[in-house]
This record gives C-alpha cells, sequence and structure tokens, in this order.
C-alpha cells in the first residue's frame, strides 16, 4: 500500500513500497524486451543492389593477350640454351630495327626475358585509353624485378590487335641468392604495369540500341529471379513515367526489361535500374567441405535434427632408429648403417555423444564444435549426418 509522506513545504509526496518498486522495475524490463522484439521484427530484410546480382547480357570485358620481350634485368633473364626461343625474338626485334647479326652468332643473354602479357579490355572501351597489363615469365628466368617490357601487340580472340603495351614492370616481392643459398619473398617470376597498355581499337557494343535488355543472375534462382522483375516494375525510373510493368523473368537467370523509347534516357534508365535494392530468399542450404586442405563452410540456411555421434581417434606412429652393424673381427666385412623401425597403432575409444536438434546457424556450429573432432574428421562426421538425414542441407565435396 502506497504510504503519504510530507516533501517540503505544502506538497505531499508518494513513496511506494520497495517490493511493488521491484514489481515496477522488472515490468519496465519486460517491456524493453518487447518492444526491442517488435523493433527487430520490423528490421528490414537483407537486400542487395541489382549491380551485385547481376549483369547486363552483353557489357562485358574481353580478354586480351600477347607476347613481348623484358629488358632491363639485372642478370636474371632467362638462359639462352634452355630457351632458345628468347634468342629468336630478339634476332627479329633487332632486324626489324635495322640490326643484323653475323650468321652462325648466337648471344648469350643475361639481361632479357620472353614474356606472355594479358589484359582486359573493358566495356565501352575507346581508342587511347590507358589499362592495366600482367605481365608474365615464360622461360627460366629467376627475377623480372627491374625489368622494361618492349612494345608489345595484344591482340583478341579474332587475332586482331586491340591494344599496344609498354613499360616499367611493377614487381611486388625480393630476392638474393650466394654462395648456394637463396631468400625470396613473394613471387618474382610476374608482375604488372598499372595503365601499361593503349587501346587502339574498340570493340563496338549495341546492347542500347535494341528496344530491351536482358538482366543475367550471377545465380541461376527462380525466387531471385521473380523479385528482381517484381522491384523494376514498382519503381519509376528515368525515362519510363508510371510504374508499369517493363520487367519479365524468362527463366531461373535472365530477366528481360523494356527500355525508354527515347535514346537519351537510356543510361539515366540503366543508371537507377542498377541501384534498385531487392530482397533476397532465403539461400539453399548448403556445406562446402574441401577434401584437401580441410576446410568447411555452411551457410546460415542449415540447419540439424536431434542425432547422437560416436567419434573414436585413430593414430599411427613409425619411429626409424638409426644401427650400426659392425662386422666380426678378422672377417673382412664392413660396417652397414642400418634403421629399426617402431611402429605404434593408437585408438582413443569415441563415447557416444548427443547433438541437439539446432535451426540457427550458430547453435550448429555450435554442436559440431562439441565434438572436438578434427577438420578431416568433421568431413567424414558430416557425410555420415547426411546419410543419416539430420543434417538439413546440400553437402558439396570440392
Amino acid at each position: 500500500m502506497a504510504r503519504f509522506s510530507k516533501a517540503g513545504r505544502g506538497r505531499i509526496a508518494l513513496r511506494t513500497p520497495p517490493r511493488f518498486a521491484a514489481a515496477r522495475i522488472a515490468i519496465a524490463r519486460v517491456a524493453c524486451a518487447a518492444l526491442f522484439s517488435c523493433l527487430a521484427l520490423a528490421a528490414p530484410a537483407q537486400a542487395e543492389r541489382i549491380k551485385e546480382l547481376a549483369s547486363i547480357q552483353g557489357v562485358r570485358a574481353n580478354q586480351l593477350i600477347g607476347y613481348g620481350l623484358v629488358v632491363g634485368l639485372d642478370g636474371s633473364g632467362d638462359q639462352t640454351t634452355q630457351a632458345p626461343f628468347t634468342v629468336q625474338s630478339l634476332q627479329s626485334m633487332l632486324s626489324q630495327l635495322g640490326v643484323q647479326l653475323p650468321p652462325g652468332i648466337t648471344p648469350q643473354l643475361r639481361n632479357a626475358a620472353a614474356v606472355m602479357v594479358t589484359a582486359q579490355l573493358p566495356p565501352y572501351a575507346q581508342p587511347g585509353q590507358a589499362i592495366d597489363v600482367t605481365v608474365s615469365s615464360m622461360g627460366n628466368a629467376k627475377s623480372l624485378r627491374g625489368g622494361t617490357l618492349l612494345l608489345t601487340p595484344l591482340r583478341g580472340a579474332d587475332g586482331q590487335v586491340y591494344a599496344m603495351a609498354q613499360g616499367n614492370l611493377v614487381v611486388g616481392g625480393a630476392g638474393a641468392s650466394a654462395a648456394g643459398s637463396r631468400v625470396q619473398i613473394n613471387h618474382l617470376s610476374a608482375g604488372r604495369i598499372p595503365g601499361g597498355a593503349t587501346v587502339e581499337r574498340g570493340v563496338p557494343n549495341r546492347t542500347l540500341e535494341a528496344d530491351a535488355i536482358h538482366i543475367e543472375l550471377n545465380q541461376s534462382d527462380f525466387a531471385t529471379a521473380h523479385r528482381v522483375a517484381e522491384a523494376i516494375n514498382a519503381s519509376v525510373l528515368p525515362g519510363s513515367g508510371a510504374a508499369v510493368p517493363i520487367a519479365e523473368p524468362l527463366d531461373a537467370r535472365v530477366i528481360r526489361v523494356q527500355l525508354p523509347a527515347d535514346p537519351a534516357q537510356r543510361v539515366p534508365f540503366l543508371a537507377g535500374l542498377e541501384n534498385l535494392e531487392v530482397r533476397l530468399a532465403a539461400p539453399l542450404a548448403r556445406v562446402i567441405v574441401n577434401a584437401r586442405t580441410g576446410s568447411v563452410v555452411m551457410n546460415q540456411s542449415v540447419t540439424l535434427a536431434p542425432s547422437a555421434v560416436a567419434h573414436g581417434n585413430l593414430s599411427v606412429t613409425v619411429q626409424a632408429t638409426p644401427m650400426v652393424s659392425q662386422p666380426a673381427p678378422f672377417s673382412k666385412g664392413s660396417t652397414v648403417l642400418a634403421e629399426r623401425a617402431d611402429i605404434e597403432i593408437r585408438q582413443d575409444g569415441g563415447s557416444m555423444m548427443m547433438l541437439e536438434g539446432s535451426a540457427q546457424l550458430p547453435d550448429v556450429v555450435k554442436a559440431l564444435n562439441s565434438l572436438g573432432a578434427t577438420p578431416q574428421d568433421l568431413i567424414a562426421i558430416l557425410q555420415a549426418l547426411k546419410a543419416s538425414g539430420s543434417l538439413k542441407a546440400e553437402l558439396e565435396i570440392i
């Protein structure tokens, strides 16, 4: 019961007994927890932009490749006896520059190396644009550090020259060797030339000249394709006027989208389309197992039914002990070095452990960690759980 007490002049304060104050605090805590739960339920679902989910059909990069020479190496180039094509390339280049070597003369090169040059021609690339190139040794050069790539034509799949590459290499490594010892940091047989190639010819792209485009999802999924089409139809994009159905999913990967009739509005239209956010559907429950490294990766949709697992460790130890066999006196024998091998097999007893059913990824990980198994043993346990029907996920071994 509340009690009245004097609190200053002309005022009366209401004093609550301690037991009622504790009840009020508990009620307030429950109300706050309920409020936070409602806020969590009202939070928006995970969404991604169409730019990360898909690409526009026909808007892609093209691979370029070329063969060239790197010069200026500090004695770490190709050995001409084991890489004769380097000498042939150098002689061909010198002949084009007006230098003719006497017949039968094979120069012993140490500062040159034959390399392969690769690059990607981005979509809508124009002549004069600079692109990055990667230079990789194809002979037995020890290092490309400090080298310079000579003028190299880069060709496409049709054999046409689309870019010319030349410049100083950037190699992210270092190495030294002396008296039979060698120290190396990172990789020295490959490097990059930022902006080392100049585009000489562009690839015609008529994607924006059609009446419609096709959006290709990075991963085939009917639910995602449907939601992408819904997001496009529900939005008002530049050049499309009101929200009208302009997107139609053709299958689990491709969505057809109608372009604006005005060519000047097509670029703003695609810019707004790529930034539309799409609420993703729950992914397929999948467990990826790398049998070579023992890595196990699972997504958030993986669930585990109640199951019991017995796990035991088996270890084999082989220990070799060197022994010296001495011949008997005056036997004209020789001393022989032999080895004695001791083999031990030990198996730890495995106890039956109960794995509770889990619907959340942290609970699944906690249940599997409770087994105390190594990554290699965990692969066998996951296979057995999948075969028994306890693991509610697709098991993929790579």
